[in-house]
């Protein structure tokens, strides 16, 4: 709890709160003895990157626009909470949305030869992610929040 509280919260517990909390059952010591074990076993890495942390890098080599950026959060928002994603490393997401993106904006064969070099992925290594993006898209406009996919148009990504 305490580091949990130390990643996530903006005001931390104090220790003797945590105590109070777990009925005495632990002391000061105990609390901070494990906090110290959990971060050696962790050797102190306690988050992933997420496709957020490669976004940037990739729009600048892709000359985005506001439009183009917008639309590649959006992906990448639909497709984080998607079972099937969990598997992809946090940069292909990233990539593979802003290749559907372009895609869908500009049409295909946007991928070029300067954004495979600064991405390390080829065209054919994003087709399945970006195939799984537009049906995750396709999908969005059915349910009961739709809200930002009538938003965001929901004939965008219907080229692909």
């Amino acid at each position: 709890m305490l580091l949990a509280c130390k990643y996530e919260e903006v005001s931390v517990p104090v220790v003797d709160d945590l105590i109070f909390i777990s009925d005495k059952a632990y002391t000061r010591h105990d609390l901070l003895e494990m906090e110290s074990i959990m971060l050696n076993t962790l050797q102190f890495n306690m988050s992933l990157p997420t496709p957020y942390a490669f976004i940037r890098k990739i729009l600048k080599v892709a000359k985005s626009d506001k439009k183009l950026e917008l639309l590649c959060l959006y992906l990448i928002e639909l497709s984080l909470v998607e079972y099937e994603m969990i598997k992809l490393l946090p940069s292909l997401l990233a990539v593979a949305a802003v290749y559907t993106t372009l895609c869908c904006l500009y049409g295909f064969k946007q991928w070029s030869k300067t954004c495979e070099f600064h991405t390390y992925y080829s065209e054919n290594q994003l087709l399945e992610c970006s195939r799984l993006m537009v049906s995750f898209h396709q999908k969005a406009g059915v349910g009961k929040l739709t809200g930002l996919y009538t938003y965001i148009g929901s004939t965008q990504l219907q080229n692909l």
